[in-house]
């Protein structure tokens, strides 16, 4: 992965958690844009196109249904890299968003969830993050009630 893209892509993400937490909504929106810009810029491009890019801007994307399209596609670039961290990472925070989003119009968020929930978790052996897995596992035993 591009070095400066990721201190460029977690710069961002640390300044949007700031004007979050600030409520400086304004600057968090011209952020947002800002990361935007960047992941279409970088679109179809195979060494600035990652997807560590995609799935933060998923993350500080508001509406859950355009979350979900952005963290599609991350998952994709993922894929075709065979990067298992991101893919575990962002099966997660779909399987997530889906649990957490009790008025997303999908009669089977549910079954979504659990099903990406799964995917991480049969991929967690494979990454370094035993918190992420501990992470998982919870969701798992929450969506199985």
């Amino acid at each position: 992965m591009n070095t400066k893209l990721y201190k460029q892509v977690y710069a961002l993400a640390g300044e949007m958690m700031d004007a979050a937490e600030s409520d400086n909504d304004a600057l968090f929106d011209r952020l947002y844009q800002q990361l935007k810009t960047l992941c279409e810029e970088h679109e179809g491009d195979t060494v600035k196109n990652h997807p560590v890019q995609w799935e933060t801007l998923a993350d500080f994307t508001g509406d859950c249904a355009e979350a979900l399209l952005i963290y599609q596609k991350a998952l994709a670039y993922a894929e075709a890299i065979d990067a298992y961290d991101y893919i575990v990472s962002i099966n997660y925070a779909m399987a997530l968003l889906l649990f957490e989003e009790a008025d997303f119009p999908d009669e089977h968020r549910l079954e979504k969830a659990l099903a990406a929930a799964q995917v991480a978790d049969s991929l967690a052996d494979k990454v370094n993050d035993e918190e992420l897995q501990r992470e998982i596992k919870n969701l798992l035993a929450a969506l199985s009630q």
